[in-house]
């Protein structure tokens, strides 16, 4: 699923090629994306001679700014967009279209179908599923190493399930997670109640840190993600222990391994990472 730095990638791409664009129609040929409003008629007919004038993002979602109605995307696992041209043929993955003005085709591809869109009235999008109950992001000033804490302090969860609840911060997925753990010295298993503030620190700077850099490479490319310009993400060179199960760790050398935390494939060094 893309996270945090593929999305920021997807959008920093996206703006260099649609905004200014004007929505002339929609096609939608997979409906069960569309989850606000329901009424897939509805849908289009708002979008309709609306104006693209900025791309934000919250989290993994994308948010798309019309005139006078924001577009919440959300890729989950393998939605991509891409810019073409309209006489290009259809693929059997292309399940929304947006029609431009100028003759260009803005589509969204979804070999799994999992992706979501929800159009709400601008001033309402933060007020509403899917964003109203997102946590910070690493780059928000309230996401500190005090609020960090004690939001660990709170539970009883082991610190990797915490991370990667969007209600206490957003953006974050199995590869970041895994590699701030990484790069903090804490295994995914610990107890979150049992950090100090001290580790929450360490961990707070390493999150920060490790979506910073893989935003600067472009994101991570692990199995199938493009940018809008079908260029790959480059984070996944420097990945320390995510995907490296069976290889040197790069700080000890001791060997990576893979275990299942909350059902989730977790990648860690059991000398760097000691319980």
């Amino acid at each position: 699923m893309p996270e945090l730095p593929e999305v920021e990638t997807v959008r920093k791409t996206l703006s260099q090629v649609v905004l200014g664009e004007t929505i002339k129609d929609v096609i939608i040929r997979w409906e069960n994306i569309i989850q606000y409003p329901k009424e897939v008629e509805l849908f289009k007919e708002e979008m309709k001679q609306q104006k693209i004038n900025r791309i934000d993002r919250r989290g993994k979602f994308l948010l798309f700014y019309l005139d006078s109605h924001v577009l919440i995307s959300h890729l989950r696992m393998e939605g991509k967009y891409a810019i073409v041209s309209r006489d290009e043929p259809y693929d059997k993955h292309t399940h929304v279209i947006f029609q431009m003005e100028s003759g260009k085709d803005l589509r969204y591809k979804d070999v799994r179908k999992f992706g979501t869109m929800h159009l709400y009235k601008i001033g309402e999008e933060l007020q509403l599923p899917p964003l109203n109950k997102l946590g910070p992001e690493p780059f928000d000033e309230t996401f500190t190493a005090e609020y960090l804490f004690n939001k660990c302090q709170k539970t009883s969860r082991v610190i990797k399930n915490v991370l990667l609840d969007q209600t206490v911060i957003t953006g974050l997925g199995n590869i970041y997670v895994d590699e701030a753990l990484f790069r903090s010295g804490i295994h995914p298993l610990r107890v979150a109640s049992s950090l100090s503030l001290k580790e929450c620190k360490t961990l707070k700077k390493e999150i920060f840190n490790t979506i910073t850099n893989a935003i600067e490479a472009g994101g991570t490319t692990i199995r199938s993600y493009l940018n809008s310009l079908g260029e790959i993400g480059l984070f996944q060179l420097q990945l320390y222990v995510y995907g490296q199960t069976g290889k040197a760790c790069k700080r000890c050398s001791s060997v990576i391994e893979k275990i299942k935390v909350g059902g989730r494939g977790t990648h860690i060094c059991t000398n760097c990472q000691r319980i």
